[in-house]
């Protein structure tokens, strides 16, 4: 069986484990949660960087980094493909764009945990807000889904991004500002992959 190093409030694991669950392999994966700022041995043997999502594979290697782990996953199932040849370049665009999104937000929420709101009025704080707006504000002119767009792994980031905004930053207020997302973010947020990996 699989083994999955991952918390409970990390954006980056939790697409790990969507990606999982929308593939079908839910039964095949082993959940380890893990504390990834007490230098746990477990995590740690399995990636020396100390971060989640980590993905032990049934012989026993190794893979860390959530959109590799999407990509091995994608793999393994015969299930609609998150990857499609089709629409291939779509899929990774909003995965590039929700990818931005989460480590812009995910960096302000630690620089807050350590060095409280004073963080955001740095450099690389503001610059890091500013990446927030413009992000969302091209999501809102160019996702909305359309009925005959498949789902894929960019819906999958851009949702968990969203989602994490809304629960680690929701002063930013995005939902009132962009409706037009907030619509596409409350179709996805219905998923039972979504659901069943709410942040806690």
């Amino acid at each position: 069986m699989m083994k999955l190093h991952l918390n409970a409030t990390s954006p980056y694991a939790r697409v790990a484990r969507i990606v999982a669950l929308e593939k079908g392999l839910g039964e095949r994966l082993s959940l380890c949660w893990s504390d990834p700022w007490s230098d746990e041995a477990a995590l740690l043997e399995a990636n020396p960087v100390g971060r989640v999502p980590v993905l032990v594979t049934d012989d026993g290697g190794t893979i860390a980094e959530s959109l590799l782990i999407a990509q091995y996953l994608d793999g393994l199932s015969d299930a609609s493909p998150l990857l499609p040849r089709a629409g291939l370049a779509r899929a990774l665009h909003l995965a590039g764009l929700g990818q931005g999104l989460m480590d812009a937000a995910f960096n302000t929420v630690i620089m807050r945990k350590h060095h409280g709101r004073e963080a955001d009025q740095s450099v690389l704080g503001q610059r890091r807000l500013r990446a927030v707006e413009r992000t969302l504000a091209v999501l809102e002119r160019t996702y909305p889904q359309k009925e005959e767009s498949a789902f894929s792994l960019g819906d999958i980031v851009v949702g968990v991004a969203l989602d994490y905004l809304a629960f680690r930053m929701p002063e930013t207020g995005w939902q009132d500002k962009h409706p037009g997302l907030r619509g596409s973010y409350s179709q996805l947020m219905r998923r039972l992959s979504f659901m069943e990996t709410a942040f806690a």
